[in-house]
This record gives C-alpha cells, structure tokens and sequence, in this order.
C-alpha cells in the first residue's frame, strides 16, 4: 500500500521523529530526514546509514526549502522540545514554529502533500479543564518563559489551519502529551530521563513543588503507531495523543526508584514558573476516529528505557 511513497520527516535526526522514520521505513516509504541538529543527534539515526530508501538532509527548515522530486506526506517534528531547549533556544524555538512551519506548509501545498503538524499538550498551558480535549481552548501566559514554545505551537496550529482553510492543504494535527522511551537526551529537563539518570547515577531525584503535580506518559512505539494512523486518516481536526494514565510525579519519581532498585532519595526544590499542576489527555476522539489506544503498559516501557539509558551510560550489561 505505501510502496513508492515518499515522506519528509522534518527534526527527524531527534528522539520522537527518529522512531517515526524507523517506523515509515518499516511501512515501506522511503524517508527524507531534515535536520538542523541543534538539539537532534546523528546517533538516533546512524543505524539508517545505507539504507537506499533513507536519505539524511543538514538543514535548518525556517530557511528557503527545495527538495526534488514528488512527495506524499510532510511530518513536521522540528522544534526544542523540552523545557531546558526552548528557555535556552527562545527565539529559534519561536521561529521554527512560525517560520518552519510556513516553509514546510509552502512546501506541502507545492508537492500536494498530506501534512502532519507535531503540535504539544503544551498548547493547554496550565489548564483549566481536566482532563483535556480538543476543544478546550487552553490558558496559556504568553509572556512568561515557557510562553515561547506555547505560543509557536498554537501559532502553528493556526497556520496550519488556515492553509487547509484557504489553499486546500490536506493538514493533520497531533496533539502530544507526555512520551517517553529509548533515545532521549539525558540532561534535556524532562522529568523522565532526569529521574532514569539521577536514579541509575545514586543522585537525589530532582522534584519540583511538592511533586503533587500530575503527568500522564505514554509509550514512544504507541505515540508513532498513533501518528501513522492520523496521517492515513482523514481527519483534520486537531487530535491528542498520548496515555490517560494519570499519576504524581512524586508517585512517578517512587516508580523510577523501585524499578531501577537505586537507594537514591527524593530532592524538593522550587516549581519554575507556569509549569503545568495537571497534564492528562481526553483521547475518546483518538478512539472514535482513528480507533487508537495506547497498549504498552507504564512499568514495560520504563523498563525498556531504564535498560537504553544503562546500556548508554555504561555499555551494555554483560551477557
């Protein structure tokens, strides 16, 4: 069915858009991976290195993009993503937001493309509403420091809204809640590599407030099966993905202890501004449109992460 199909995964050298291309190739697509590596790495995707329906592009998408050739899908991943890279990288997270997605979009409409925007859970900001759906429409500051990457996101979703609106563009847009699993960057201020390592490390797991917050994470091969099945659907409206598993971080910081058997204590320290007291998806509409639910259970998919960051940070375990 998707043989002689062509995608462009922009940010695909990064953690999600590395495993989306593994699993395009694995459908029988070839895969353009574009790329600025400012916070992708050429290691999530140096098993890719000679495989004829793979081709690697260095390239930043906020500038002039040409690629030859027909294409059938763009799935736009490229941004900072986590809270240590955009509070860094304001401005570029702004831009690739806005910018990128106004090439990429140009891009789609030229090629006559399906388009899949990568947008966040963050467009909720600190909500309101619990759990979330897609047609609450969030409570954001848009000044304060995390403001950069909410805002670029929902000024995405508006673009990407109106060039299906005004040129017809056949646009997607995946709402994404919290994911996890092998390839994250261990020191990008995620809650889920920084307790891995602090954890594997015998270091004081870093919890913020009083760790009554909650997170709900989903599963990075559950997340990428989701992302196929909206960009093969026909549904335009934007759609969450993610698990409605909900727990404390303090509960979560607990797990991380007792599944990695670390003596590591628990360290509180300040809430940073705005951070979110609630994150959890509603995806009855995930269910309804595209019949998808998450399926790897949380302590399954912390294990094989678990494994991944030892295994990086200590070479593999002897056999």
């Amino acid at each position: 069915m998707n043989k002689g199909k062509r995608a462009l995964v922009t940010g695909g050298a990064g953690f999600l858009g590395s495993h989306l291309c593994d699993y395009l190739l694995g459908k029988g697509l070839s895969v353009v991976c574009m790329d600025n590596l400012v916070t992708g790495s050429l290691g999530n995707i140096e098993h890719l290195a000679g495989n004829q329906n793979f081709k690697f592009i260095k390239q930043d998408v906020t500038e002039y993009l040409y690629l030859p050739g027909s294409l059938d899908f763009i799935f736009h991943f490229a941004s900072p993503a986590s809270p240590i890279d955009y509070l860094e990288l304001p401005i570029q997270t702004l831009k690739v937001g806005s910018l990128g997605t106004h090439k990429t979009l140009g891009l789609a409409k030229a090629k006559e493309a399906t388009f899949l925007l990568a947008s966040t859970s963050e467009v909720y900001g600190d909500p309101l509403v619990h759990p979330q759906k897609e047609n609450y429409w969030g409570n954001v500051n848009p000044i304060g420091p995390r403001g950069v990457y909410d805002e670029a996101k929902r000024f995405a979703e508006a673009l990407t809204m109106a060039y299906h609106r005004y040129h017809g563009v056949d646009t997607r847009i995946i709402r994404i809640f919290n994911t996890y699993g092998p390839r994250m960057r261990a020191h990008d201020g995620r809650v889920v590599p920084a307790f891995i390592c602090q954890a594997l490390e015998g270091e004081p797991l870093t919890v913020f407030g009083d760790g009554s917050q909650t997170r709900s994470f989903c599963y990075v091969a559950d997340l990428i099966d989701g992302i196929f099945k909206l960009a093969v659907s026909s549904v335009t409206e934007p759609v969450n993905i993610g698990n409605p598993h909900e727990m404390t971080i303090r509960q979560f910081a607990e797990l991380i202890i007792r599944l990695t058997s670390s003596s590591s204590r628990l360290e509180y320290r300040s809430l940073p501004v705005d951070d979110p007291k609630t994150r959890q998806p509603d995806i009855s509409k995930a269910k309804e449109v595209l019949d998808w639910e998450p399926r790897v259970k949380l302590e399954d998919g912390l294990k094989e992460t678990i494994e991944w960051f030892r295994n990086k940070s200590f070479g593999p375990s002897p056999q």
